[in-house]
């Protein structure tokens, strides 16, 4: 099969709440609510300085439920953007999908048209893309999508989440403590010069029994 030249490559999806930040039950809906969880700005420093570009793939259904604004939720990723890029590292984009479950779009996460709007944008290759998530429905998105590699960290409810993919036959390729244990870990795929992430025993020692 022949693939389109100059494709973005080692571009890393990262979920939001629960990831990159606390997440709330009552959602999060302005900056003062924002709380960077420990480790996730290091961990977005840590992936930028290496290479690799992070994007955020999230869904923020407050907007529909007209609980927030779309220009609230855009002064938020603004702020975020900015304490990223302070700190070192940079967030490429983000790609948010504003609807609610019954308002059954393309967008909203476990489906995959956050990451295939942002393929388009970017000219990604998702061969060497790799999805961070908290929950299921990232894994799952990641799988639909044809990302190369799904991590789950334990920032969020991972207990469901692991429940949830063992209903489904699915399993992420590594669990993490958090995002910064998972950006070591795809940086040190990288450093096995190994391409297109494709992991073996040594780099995927985790399974869901």
């Amino acid at each position: 099969m022949n693939y389109p030249k100059n494709l973005l490559q080692s571009v890393v999806f990262l979920d939001r709440d629960g990831v990159i930040n606390r997440d709330s039950p009552d959602y999060i809906k302005n900056w003062d609510e924002f709380e960077f969880l420990p480790g996730s700005l290091e961990a977005i420093r840590h992936l930028t300085l290496n290479g690799f570009v992070s994007i955020i793939i999230t869904n923020q259904s407050a907007v529909n439920r007209r609980i927030m604004s779309k220009q609230d939720l855009e002064t938020i990723h603004e702020k975020m953007k900015n304490a990223v890029k302070s700190c070192g590292g940079e967030i490429r984009d983000v790609f948010f999908c504003p609807h609610m479950p019954e308002d059954q779009c393309n967008c909203r996460k476990p489906k995959p048209g956050l990451i295939l709007r942002a393929q388009k944008v970017y000219r990604i290759d998702l061969r060497s893309a790799c999805m961070i998530g908290d929950s299921a429905k990232d894994i799952e998105c990641a799988r639909k999508a044809g990302c190369a590699l799904a991590v789950l960290v334990q920032t969020g409810d991972w207990v469901k989440a692991e429940n949830i993919l063992k209903e489904k036959n699915l399993c992420p390729d590594y669990v993490a403590t958090d995002l910064y244990e998972a950006s070591k870990w795809i940086v040190g795929l990288r450093s096995l010069k190994r391409p297109n992430f494709v992991p073996d025993e040594r780099t995927m020692p985790y399974r869901i029994k």
